[in-house]
C-alpha cells in the first residue's frame, strides 16, 4: 500500500489514477496529522509526501515517521515546489529517500517509486510480473493485458502466475498439479486442461494472440511465439 499525502486534489486524483492503473493500492490524505494516524494504523510500503500540506508540515511528518520504530524504514518520496538545493538537502537529511520537484510527470513519479522500492525493499519489486503485453500484480491480484483488466478466478490466477514466473518453460500437467494445486487428491490431469482453457479464454478476449502454447504429449508453456 502507498500512502499519498497531497492537498492538491486535482494532482492527487491524477496520481491515484496512474498508480491504480499500474496495480498499486493507494490511500490518500491531505492532512499531515491524519497521515501520521494512517501510517500508524497500517504501515505503508512507501509514502509520497508533499512538503506543503495542511496541519503538520510534510518535513515534520517525515521527521516523525523516521522517529517511530514501526515506520523508521518506510521509504519516503517528497514532493515540493521548493527546488532550491538547500531545500532538497534539508528534505534528504530529514530522512526522505528521494525528492521530486513540481511540476513533474506522473510517469516520472511512477519510475521513482519503482526505483526506491527496488532499492529499499527488493522483495516488493518481485511482486510485479510482466510478459509480452501481460502484467500481473501479486499483492492486489490484478491482471492486465494490453492495458485492459483481465478477470480471473483464483485458480486461473495461480496458474498464470506460475507460467509468468517461468516464461518459455514447458510444464507437464503433473508438474502443474504439483505447483498450482499441490497434488490435491480431488484434482486430476484433465482438470488442468479445463483451467488452461478458461485462462486462455480470459486472456484472449477480443481476439488477442494466444500466449499459451500447447506442446503435444508434453504440456503447456507461456510463449509469445506459440
Amino acid at each position: 500500500m502507498l500512502l499519498l499525502v497531497e492537498d492538491d486534489r486535482a494532482l492527487a486524483d491524477l496520481l491515484i489514477w496512474h498508480f491504480e492503473r499500474e496495480g498499486y493500492e493507494i490511500v490518500r490524505t491531505a492532512d499531515g496529522d491524519e497521515a501520521l494516524v494512517l501510517a500508524e494504523e497500517r504501515v505503508p510500503d512507501l509514502v509520497i509526501l508533499d512538503w506543503m500540506i495542511e496541519g503538520v508540515s510534510g518535513i515534520e511528518v517525515c521527521r516523525r515517521l523516521r522517529r517511530r520504530e514501526s515506520t523508521a524504514a518506510v521509504p519516503i518520496i517528497m514532493l515540493t515546489a521548493r527546488g532550491e538545493e538547500s531545500d532538497r538537502i534539508r528534505g534528504l537529511e530529514t530522512g526522505a529517500d528521494d525528492y521530486v520537484t513540481k511540476p513533474f510527470s506522473p510517469r516520472e513519479l511512477l519510475a521513482r517509486v519503482g526505483a526506491v522500492l527496488r532499492r529499499v525493499r527488493p522483495a516488493l519489486a518481485g511482486e510485479q510480473l510482466s510478459y509480452a503485453d501481460l502484467e500481473l500484480d501479486v499483492n492486489s491480484h490484478r491482471v492486465r493485458r494490453a492495458g485492459k483488466p483481465v478477470q480471473l478466478g483464483p485458480t486461473e490466477f495461480r496458474l498464470l502466475r506460475h507460467l509468468m514466473e517461468n516464461p518459455g518453460r514447458v510444464f507437464s500437467r503433473e508438474r502443474l498439479l504439483d505447483s498450482v494445486w499441490s497434488h490435491d487428491s480431488d484434482i486430476d490431469a484433465r482438470t488442468v486442461d479445463v483451467h488452461v482453457r478458461r485462462l486462455r479464454k480470459a486472456l484472449n478476449e477480443g481476439g488477442l494472440p494466444d500466449l499459451i502454447r500447447t506442446v503435444r504429449s508434453a504440456g503447456y508453456s507461456l510463449d509469445s511465439a506459440g
